[in-house]
């Protein structure tokens, strides 16, 4: 289900409940003001269509370090990873010690990585 979907059976069942406090508050003689204009939901939102949620994720820089890493069955240097993305060597080594403590990578020699299977 999605979000929209899970308010919506969330605000019906709310409606329900408000429907029968204001019975009970009937019965028992002491119905002040009816709950249920203060319960509705404020906006509506419409479901998502198909179109989007088709639309693949933008890929991320991490991704695309990654990708190449997961590709190389030896292992890739800081200088490849620079040369075949473009970034400067700040940011791919940034990348490459959070990929790493995360666990997504791994060091087989000083300064070569390989993705974690």
């Amino acid at each position: 289900m999605t979000i929209t979907k899970d308010l919506q059976a969330i605000s019906k069942e709310l409606m329900k409940l408000v429907k029968q406090t204001e019975k009970l508050a009937a019965e028992l003689g002491k119905a002040e003001k009816p709950a249920a204009k203060s319960v509705k939901p404020k906006t509506k939102s419409k479901p998502a269509t198909k179109k989007a949620l088709a639309k693949p994720a933008k890929k991320t820089d991490t991704d695309k370090l990654l990708a190449i890493i997961n590709r190389s069955k030896k292992g890739v240097d800081t200088a490849t990873l620079m040369k075949k993305t473009g970034f400067d060597q700040k940011k791919v080594r940034n990348i490459l010690n959070r990929t790493y403590k995360q666990g997504k990578i791994t060091r087989v020699e000083k300064g070569i990585y390989i993705g974690v299977k």
